[in-house]
C-alpha cells in the first residue's frame, strides 16, 4: 500500500475510534487498539498512529514491526527522540513515557504477544532487524 493511501486509511481508522470512544468494526472488530500521538523527531509536530497493543500489568506495549516493511515505523524514531506521547484508549488519553525494552525482558513480552498477534512472526521473518519492543508506562509528570 502507498504511503498516502495508509495515511488514508490511519486517518479513517482514527475518526472511527474517537467517534466510537475507542470501538472499531470491521476488520478490526474486537481487537485492542490505541491511538499513539507523538513528537516528530525531525518535524517537532504532533503525529498520530493507530496501534494494536497488549497490557502488561499498568504498561501498554507496541511493537514497531511496520507491516514487516523494510524500515522501523517513523513514530519508533519519534519515540526515540521525545519518549514523552500521548495514547487514546477507549474514551481515555493518557500521558506516557515510552521505553524500549531489551534483553529477557524483549523475549518474555514478545513470547507474550504471538500468541493474540500471530502476524507479529510473519512480519519478524520479513525484516533482517529485531522488531522493537516498547514499554509505554503512565506518566505522571
Amino acid at each position: 500500500m502507498a504511503d498516502e493511501a495508509r495515511q488514508q486509511l490511519n486517518q479513517k481508522i482514527i475518526d472511527e475510534f474517537r467517534a466510537n470512544s475507542g470501538k472499531l468494526g470491521g476488520q478490526f472488530a474486537g481487537m485492542d487498539l490505541l491511538l499513539l500521538t507523538t513528537i516528530g523527531a525531525h518535524s517537532g509536530e504532533a503525529r498520530t498512529w493507530p496501534l494494536g497493543f497488549h497490557r502488561d500489568g499498568e504498561d501498554i506495549v507496541i511493537f514497531a514491526a511496520n507491516g514487516g516493511r523494510p524500515n522501523r515505523p517513523g513514530w519508533y524514531y519519534n519515540l526515540l527522540a521525545h519518549p514523552d506521547a500521548t495514547i487514546e484508549v477507549g474514551a481515555e488519553t493518557l500521558p506516557v513515557r515510552a521505553a524500549v525494552a531489551g534483553g529477557d525482558e524483549r523475549q518474555r513480552l514478545w513470547d507474550t504477544v504471538l500468541t493474540p498477534f500471530p502476524f507479529l512472526a510473519d512480519f519478524q521473518a520479513k525484516v533482517s532487524w529485531e522488531i522493537p519492543v516498547i514499554m509505554l508506562s503512565r506518566n505522571e509528570n
